[in-house]
């Protein structure tokens, strides 16, 4: 019985490969909408959430400040005045005095720090359009053109990129690229073909800021952990068109080791997990490997089960090959080698973000609840003084060549 239980998932994993490369390939080679449209070009706010430094940040910020874009505002959100990014955000502003860019403080307002700041970000924006982004996102010039241009059509509500993973400097960077690259993209462009578009990836949302009004904005969304999902399906209630762009954005990963790798890929699984509870399950259909293993272990290593292994790494490795060609991955076509160790790897998060309730996200810990809604477990540690707030919450903001964080009731710097 449970012999047959695994031939019938191996076989059904086969069929779920071989459907995936090729909804890639024709997503890729037929996009589902126009690439540009030269008479749509409204300014735009960027809106980035930004806490400590990441692997070649001013390098990330910089290629938003590169923009093939008539008018545009870059507005970087930080929840300390003291942040490590902090200088870096001010140097920007000097490299390139010629943008609007600004520094927001706000003390956070919910569990959910990244939609807190989103929250005070979008009110302090300036136009319309809102374009939000990962402080982890490295782009071309032609990113913002590509992002808006869907928007034109007001059916459509959001705009959101699929990603892969660049700058990998170490074994764990490289198998998480692999993941990005060739196991989460395919599978969000079957979920869009099959389950249909009702959700937003964090790394990048274009959307109007009427619509996220509607829903309730940001503030609505302070304890969700996953903000990006919540901001997607409230649109699609609303009878709104979530577009996946054929606009592919790099992840800069760096020196990734394995304990920050396993803790942020458990919180995604673990996200995915209250968020979509029915389609959780099904993401075993992508194991293909661990699932052949597993079948050829059982059966004693029969002939025909070690057959069937052979036959997932083979498919495996040849959509490996072919989705990183579609999306011009040159990481995980370099680390293909290591695929089937990255498929066992997912196969743990899966299993250990289906039994929990607990995340890590940027060493901050919290607990899951449900519908999505989690709460802070380590206590909220900022350089505010306990019970004056003062104007805080409105937030503080500043911009230009020179310029400092003006002084206010509840701050401190060290």
């Amino acid at each position: 019985m449970l012999l047959g239980v695994f031939q019938l998932l191996v076989a059904a994993s086969w069929v779920y490969w071989l459907t995936a490369c090729w909804l890639t390939r024709a997503f890729f080679r037929c996009p589902s909408a126009p690439r540009e449209e030269p008479g749509f070009t409204p300014p735009v706010s960027v809106l980035k959430p930004v806490r400590g430094v990441d692997f070649e940040a001013y390098e990330n910020f910089k290629s938003f400040c590169l923009q093939d874009y008539p008018e545009y505002e870059i507005l970087f959100g930080v929840d300390e005045p003291d942040d490590p990014v902090v200088p870096v955000i001010r140097r920007l502003q000097r490299d390139h005095p010629e943008l609007g860019i600004r520094l927001v403080v706000a003390r956070p307002t919910g569990a959910n720090r990244k939609a807190a700041l989103l929250d005070r970000l979008a009110a302090a924006a300036s136009h319309d359009i809102l374009v939000i982004s990962d402080s982890d996102m490295r782009v071309r010039p032609d990113y913002l053109r590509r992002v808006v241009a869907p928007l034109a059509d007001r059916r459509v509500g959001l705009v959101t990129c699929p990603y892969i993973g660049g700058e990998a400097h170490s074994l764990p960077a490289r198998l998480e690229a692999l993941y990005m690259g060739v196991t989460f993209l395919p599978s969000v462009i079957v979920a869009r073909r099959v389950l249909s578009m009702r959700f937003a990836l964090g790394a990048s949302l274009a959307l109007r800021r009427t619509d996220l009004e509607r829903i309730g904005g940001y503030a609505a969304l302070v304890d969700y952990l996953a903000e990006d999902y919540q901001v997607g399906a409230r649109l699609s209630a609303l009878g709104l068109k979530v577009h996946l762009s054929d606009y592919v954005m790099t992840s800069i990963l760096g020196p990734t080791t394995f304990h920050e790798e396993w803790e942020r890929e458990v919180r995604w699984a673990r996200a995915s997990r209250v968020s979509r509870p029915r389609e959780y399950p099904g993401l075993i259909l992508s194991f293909s490997t661990p699932l052949a293993g597993a079948l050829a272990w059982l059966s004693g290593f029969s002939p025909a089960a070690v057959q069937a292994l052979a036959v997932s790494l083979v498919l495996r490795w040849a959509v490996g090959w072919l989705v990183s060609g579609y999306t011009g991955d040159r990481v995980s076509r370099r680390s293909l080698v290591w695929l089937p160790v990255r498929d066992v790897l997912t196969a743990l998060v899966w299993l250990a973000a289906g039994i929990g309730h607990h995340v890590v996200w940027r060493g901050e810990h919290y607990e899951l609840e449900r519908g999505g809604l989690m709460r802070r477990v380590t206590p909220l540690s900022l350089h505010f003084e306990e019970g004056e707030e003062g104007d805080v919450p409105d937030g503080l903001e500043s911009g230009g060549e020179g310029t400092r964080l003006p002084p206010a009731a509840g701050l401190r710097h060290s």
